[in-house]
């Protein structure tokens, strides 16, 4: 791993039969505790790209590393033991499993990794208290707003510590209020040293939280330039 940089993309390709490549020769470094922004039309590759990060995916072409193991080379055993123990991500439509509280939504991930019970609780209530949800613990997701079920799904990405919290469109099924309520809370976790990838349509929640955005643009990136925080 080059060193700061966390994420490290060469000459990334993927394509899907005889298509057009979806992604077409990406180079792409995310130093560790940067916040970047991935804009761009639908189509443009934003989710491959985080697909191929997270281990979901693999290229056609080149070489993904992050935190120093060659994601695009991974067993799906070791592709799934890398997003338990690496990797937090957040979806648009929370993915939280309605008949667990959200207590046991937020403790899954430490029960996937074998952490032991006493642990994962008492990092469970750190969390939850720290994202001023520890009073929702005992209620079931359907019970809360969208923007209280999206800060349950961020604990539970945060759950393991990992060092890549990676955010598909997370205000995208959210009201205005708690499109902002997410764009704050994403922008406190980079500034305490979370590094983040978000692919998003809402340039508010870009120019809020990122301290760098690329524009993909047919598979390329096409723009590439550091942010300045409102």
């Amino acid at each position: 791993m080059t060193e700061n940089h966390l994420i490290d993309l060469r000459e990334v390709t993927k394509t899907y039969g005889s298509g057009p490549a979806v992604l077409a020769g990406i180079g792409l470094r995310v130093r560790a505790g940067e916040a970047l922004a991935v804009l761009g039309p639908s189509g443009s590759g934003k989710s491959t790209l985080l697909n191929l990060i997270a281990g979901l995916d693999r290229p056609s072409r080149g070489s993904v590393t992050v935190g120093g193991v060659r994601v695009d080379g991974l067993t799906e055993t070791a592709s799934a033991k890398y997003r338990r123990s690496r990797i937090g991500m957040v979806f648009q439509f929370f993915n939280l499993l309605d008949d667990l509280t959200v207590l046991d939504n937020v403790l899954l991930p430490a029960q996937l990794a074998g952490v032991p019970r006493t642990e994962a609780a008492a990092r469970a209530a750190e969390l939850l208290a720290h994202l001023g949800i520890d009073r929702h613990a005992r209620a079931f997701p359907g019970r809360l707003s969208g923007g209280e079920r999206q800060r349950v799904a961020v604990a539970r990405a945060l759950m393991n510590r990992p060092p890549l919290l990676l955010a598909d469109e997370p205000t995208g099924a959210l009201d205005t209020a708690s499109g902002a309520d997410v764009r704050d809370l994403l922008r406190e976790l980079n500034a305490d040293g979370q590094t983040i990838v978000l692919v998003t349509h809402d340039l508010a929640l870009a120019e809020a939280c990122a301290t760098r955005t690329i524009e993909l643009v047919d598979g390329r990136i096409a723009r590439d330039v550091a942010a300045v925080r409102r």
